[in-house]
């Protein structure tokens, strides 16, 4: 037993060697992960800091294009707009950013994953036993595998996309519905609507097959160095179709410009971007079936405009549903006790309306746009007097740092945005095409819709909308969306620079522009532009204010007019506390109904039934005809001169248009011989 023992007795300090190593192992083997998980907490740490620094870098930003702001407007300094000044502002930082900062983070490593046809949005890489998660940023050329971004300050400022889709372009939009002049605007629908819709159209279409051209031709002399398809060239001209005469709009407002010119110009803009976005969704979804994906095909061309009229039509649908429920809400609880909920919600509902329509595969844009416009026209009817300024003020605030932050940003992106592709004959052939693309846009449509306006638009009004077809924000964010691919990065870098030159040239030279075409400015807003001789002539009895009413049913949409009729008598009274009774516009077996719905302050308080949208209603004796020396009023009485006709609110409309009718088909000689001049009355009835 001895010898056995003996020999198992070596044994010993060996397995206490080897118990011992483990334990130190284990220490340097806790050790080091003590040190991993230090090295995670600063990099974290590190993260952080960076966060902050490029956010503080935009609110700096911000604020020191507001405080030169001030200066510019205490000196009356108009050659620049606050939006150039944010993008040179943008570019300074840039430069900085770029090249004074130097880089921080690690070296990158490639892996070749040859077995995958398709990359992942995320992936899980193991990295001795333990599992590391990496997000898809992007696809980068082979050439450029060396030249990623090693500076984690500018990868910081770099924002994703999305961010101005979600966050800075629904306050942007929104304001723009919620702050329409309405009287202006609806003067000019019919018109602003053809820029809108028909001219997008036309600019898109003539500035893509110009572009094409433009890509034959670089392919042609060796400087493409990619694929460009032709779906490629309608997508930006799409893209660069969605005008911002931002800069143009503020100095008009400063200036008191024509206040027709400034609805054109301020409605084109406003459902420009609403159809230039739609536009681009249709063409992204252009799918042509067989071998050849970009080849034309009648079915996929089809699908698309199919495409286009369900998008917009159905974010037209829900922005105007939100608006209708969140009027319903502030009508029939008592939120207007609590002006801080009332303000809430409604900046909630306005927002979330964004959201759903994208959500749903809608385009917000054109949602909240028309969120906008209802929850002006009924919305704020219903809101407490503090609410309707804290409203105003908060979406003027968000539009203003929203919009700035957003050309800031550009400024910055010409130095920190990665995959830039600047081609001297694509930027050329693009400001020629822009030309074109505007011009066929403004001067055909001018002359089709001057053959049936009463008030022309002159050519300085042409010559000044060919002028201020700028560029911005919405451009911006449809280029940005999409840089994944060698043609969509040329088309952002190439927008970038468009965008920086008709905010600087032609926005500059807004002020020169409205003096050498004799535009007139220190306008009131509320004055309109003196009667021309073929044009119908206003009586004036009561004041100007009745007259300004009387030329703004006279000049609005026949369509529009009827359906502000049929608003004023049944939707506002229902959705709103305005607008007559429904006892007195529904008929009478349906009075419990008009009881329930008619909102109590409709009969305490009369005087509220004169509101601003009365300029649109076609109410009985709004039609008054002069024959010579008689006045033939609508329940045809007559007399001298003027009409004295005080008709009573509850009469039907279809009894003025009889007698109207009536009275014109027997004169209709008269009315040839002696000039008859077609007026409407001076008094207003509710």
């Amino acid at each position: 037993m001895a010898e056995p023992l003996r020999r198992r007795l070596p044994l010993l300090p060996l397995l206490l060697l080897a118990a011992g190593g483990l334990r130190a192992a284990e220490r340097s083997g806790g050790s080091s992960s003590a040190m991993e998980e230090l090295a995670t907490e600063k990099e974290a740490e590190e993260s952080h800091r960076q966060d902050s620094v490029s956010l503080l870098t935009f609110i700096l930003l911000l604020t020191l294009t507001i405080l030169t702001i001030w200066l510019f407007k205490h000196r009356r300094v108009r050659f620049l707009h606050e939006t150039g000044l944010a993008m040179i502002y943008g570019l300074i930082v840039g430069v900085i950013l770029r090249y004074g900062t130097p880089s921080t983070s690690g070296h990158d490593k490639p892996f070749s994953c040859s077995q995958e046809d398709r990359p992942f949005t995320t992936l899980l890489v193991n990295v001795s036993g333990k599992f590391f998660e990496y997000t898809l940023k992007g696809e980068i050329s082979p050439g450029k595998i060396h030249n990623v971004e090693q500076n984690d300050m500018l990868r910081k400022v770099t924002f994703d996309p999305e961010v101005f889709f979600n966050i800075l372009l629904p306050p942007i939009i929104f304001h723009a519905g919620y702050s329409l002049k309405k009287r202006h605007f609806f003067r000019n629908l019919g018109s602003i609507l053809a820029y809108a819709f028909l001219g997008t159209a036309v600019s898109c279409f003539i500035i893509g097959n110009l572009m094409y051209g433009v890509v034959k031709l670089m392919k042609l002399v060796g400087q493409l160095s990619d694929k460009f398809y032709y779906t490629d060239c309608l997508l930006f001209g799409a893209i660069i179709s969605a005008t911002d005469p931002v800069t143009v709009l503020a100095i008009f407002n400063e200036l008191h410009a024509d206040v027709d010119l400034y609805a054109l110009l301020f409605g084109e803009s406003v459902l420009n971007d609403a159809v230039a976005i739609v536009l681009s969704s249709s063409i992204v979804a252009y799918q042509p079936t067989g071998e050849n994906t970009h080849a034309f095909d009648a079915a996929a061309f089809f699908k698309s405009v199919g495409v286009f009229l369900g998008i917009f039509s159905g974010s037209f649908m829900m922005g105007a549903v939100t608006g209708v429920v969140t009027a319903l809400v502030t009508k029939f609880t008592k939120l207007h006790c609590f002006p801080l909920l009332e303000t809430a919600l409604f900046f909630l509902m306005s927002w979330s309306t964004f959201l759903l329509a994208e959500a749903c595969g809608f385009t917000g844009v054109v949602a909240v746009l028309f969120c906008g416009i209802t929850q002006a026209h009924y919305t704020y009817n219903n809101l407490s007097v503090e609410s309707r300024s804290r409203t105003k003020q908060l979406f003027e605030v968000l539009h203003f740092l929203a919009e700035n932050f957003i050309f800031s940003y550009m400024g910055l992106a010409l130095f920190t945005f990665q995959k830039h592709i600047f081609s001297p004959v694509f930027i050329i052939g693009a400001f020629v095409a822009i030309f074109l693309g505007r011009a066929a846009h403004i001067y055909p449509l001018s002359f089709l819709l001057n053959l049936g306006r009463r008030h022309k638009i002159s050519w300085s009004f042409q010559h000044m909308m060919m002028f201020s077809g700028l560029r911005g924000a919405m451009a911006f964010a449809l280029a940005i969306r999409d840089t994944a691919t060698y043609s969509h990065q040329m088309m952002f870098s190439t927008t970038l620079l468009i965008v920086f030159f008709t905010v600087w040239i032609v926005g500059g030279g807004t002020t020169p522009m409205l003096s050498w075409l004799n535009i007139r400015v220190g306008v009131d807003p509320d004055q309109d532009p003196p009667p021309t001789n073929d044009s119908f002539q206003v009586l004036q009895g009561d004041g100007q204010d009745s007259a300004r009413r009387n030329r703004t049913k006279q000049e609005s949409a026949w369509l529009f007019r009827l359906w502000y009729s049929f608003d004023h008598n049944y939707l506002k009274p229902i959705l709103t506390h305005s607008g007559p009774p429904l006892t007195t516009t529904l008929p009478s077996w349906c009075g419990l109904i008009a009881r329930c719905l008619t909102s109590p302050q409709v009969y305490d308080n009369q005087e509220q039934l004169r509101e601003e949208d009365s300029d649109f209603i076609l109410n009985d004796g709004d039609l008054t005809v002069t024959y010579g020396d008689t006045t033939i009023t609508a329940n045809g009485s007559s007399g001298p001169h003027t009409a004295t006709t005080n008709l009573d609110s509850r009469r039907t409309k279809s009894s003025s248009e009889e007698a109207l009718e009536r009275d014109l088909g027997a004169a209709d000689h008269e009315v040839t011989s002696r000039g008859t001049r077609l007026v409407f009355p001076l008094e207003y009835n509710a």
